[in-house]
């Protein structure tokens, strides 16, 4: 073999050595060549204050560089979607009360990332032009006005489950109507434009207490607790997985004031996205503050 011979074949033998090896690295960083991070899967219940939430840290993360994928889900698939790695976080955690029944089966599997709402409640609600219903008890009184019903959301909320507690533990005989909250919205209107009996489920924050003049019903048995926080959750992993956006959830803690004016302008009309990208413009020190500028 020639002097010519052999630096060809040297060369070949670089070129394979060099394919090799990039082979190998692909191999060992899991993946085709590829970017391999995957889209941030964003579990998220549809009421009016978590839309608003989630809206605004999927736009937090995507200025940070990630990218989102918002996923809504019925509240019990969000428990057991994060505990099974199915979804990567969540905003829309309501405990101790209105979620527990999903926290008990599904808690131990669930990164609890922290509290970032405080002061909310949940309950039932009336109009206050009904003067002499002040207390779950007093439903009671009214049976055949409010046509022995409760009008509800969505069947898999905590809450339904809470109200059902309740229609039992204060024997009303009701019926509790399963709905969605925008269905829950449409009744409640119609009926105060008309001064008529209903009775609803409902939780503050919420545009709708700014909207009528409603009143929540007196629970002496405590059926739907004392106040109520709003976590932040992750499956187990993620923090590991994803430091910089566990990061960012975990310093996201706002105010009833920030959600509302959210829900206000969303509820006004005004598209999720633009609502929150509103708020954001307008309390860019709070939002550098969670993204630990």
């Amino acid at each position: 073999m020639d002097k010519k011979q052999k630096k060809m074949m040297i060369g070949a033998i670089a070129v394979v050595a060099i394919i090799v090896v990039a082979a190998v690295a692909v191999l060992w960083m899991g993946g085709d060549g590829e970017d391999e991070s995957e889209p941030i899967q964003f579990g998220y219940v549809l009421w009016e204050g978590e839309i608003a939430a989630t809206n605004v840290m999927t736009l937090v993360l995507e200025e940070a560089g990630f990218e989102v994928d918002m996923v809504n889900v019925d509240a019990g698939i969000m428990y057991e979607s994060l505990a099974s790695g199915d979804l990567d976080i969540s905003v829309s955690a309501w405990l101790p009360a209105t979620q527990a029944n999903y926290w008990e089966v599904y808690g131990d599997n669930i990164d609890d990332v922290g509290v970032n709402l405080e002061g909310c409640a949940i309950g039932l609600v009336v109009p206050q032009y009904l003067e002499d219903v002040n207390s779950i008890y007093d439903l009671a009184n009214y049976s055949s006005e409010f046509q022995d019903r409760i009008v509800g959301i969505d069947p898999g909320a905590g809450m339904m489950t809470n109200t059902q507690d309740a229609i039992d533990q204060y024997d009303l005989g009701f019926d509790l109507l399963a709905s969605s909250s925008a269905g829950m919205l449409a009744e409640l209107t119609a009926a105060y434009e008309d001064d008529e009996f209903i009775v609803v489920t409902l939780w503050s924050p919420h545009w709708a207490f700014a909207e009528w003049d409603l009143k929540y019903l007196a629970d002496p048995l405590g059926v739907f607790g004392e106040e109520e926080f709003v976590h932040s959750l992750a499956r187990e992993g993620f923090q590991q997985d994803n430091p910089e956006a566990y990061a960012i959830l975990e310093r996201f803690n706002w105010t009833q004031d920030d959600i509302q004016s959210i829900m206000a302008d969303i509820a006004g009309g005004m598209d999720e996205v633009d609502a929150a990208q509103k708020w954001i413009d307008a309390n860019r020190d709070k939002v550098d503050q969670w993204l630990g500028l």
